[in-house]
């Protein structure tokens, strides 16, 4: 399991709980590799030690899933990791993302277009390889390829997307399936 391996530290982190729902997000302050546990800056609310919860950390290229139960360990907040994969397929279980991101550049033949106005859109749900997201009625069409930049936390996240589908849900909306091409990250 790559994912069990990797370093996790500074990465942006979502919380959920068993049943999928968004507690909250934070960052990993720091990773015991060798005890496979997280030291996360805010644990949400509802979450206890010992609680279990589910969380999706945003590593790139592409988050890794883990599910987890909160350890004491002082002051520290820590999260005990266990059954942790990369992501493998859209088709796996979908986290849910209450957040806003920013479209400003639309890409072709490898060359970043700047939009005259950004474009907000609302992340819906995201996975390994791709997200969905709600934006303006009819804002884009099967196989643009956009730039969006999402922040959570204290990390900006900029991702290079594909849309591969989309519905309108109503005269002011259209949600968008879209794949991840590339991503990277930076504190801000």
């Amino acid at each position: 399991m790559k994912a069990l391996g990797s370093n996790h530290t500074d990465c942006a982190i979502l919380i959920y709980d068993e049943a999928g729902n968004q507690l909250g997000s934070s960052k990993v302050i720091s990773h015991d590799r060798t005890n496979m546990r997280v030291e996360v800056r805010d644990l949400p609310a509802e979450l206890s030690i010992g609680s279990v919860c589910r969380l999706l950390i945003l590593t790139s290229p592409a988050p890794c899933e883990y599910s987890g139960r909160i350890a004491g360990e002082g002051s520290k907040k820590i999260i005990a990791l266990y059954h942790g994969r990369e992501k493998e397929s859209r088709q796996a279980a979908r986290y849910k993302i209450n957040t806003t991101a920013l479209i400003e550049n639309l890409i072709y033949n490898g060359k970043a277009y700047p939009l005259h106005t950004p474009v907000v859109v609302e992340l819906i749900n995201i996975s390994k390889s791709g997200m969905r997201v709600r934006a303006p009625f009819y804002a884009f069409i099967k196989g643009d390829r956009f730039q969006l930049r999402m922040r959570i936390s204290d990390t900006e996240k900029l991702l290079i997307a594909d849309v591969i589908h989309h519905a309108d849900k109503d005269n002011a909306a259209t949600e968008y399936g879209c794949h991840f091409l590339i991503g990277s990250e930076r504190a801000v």
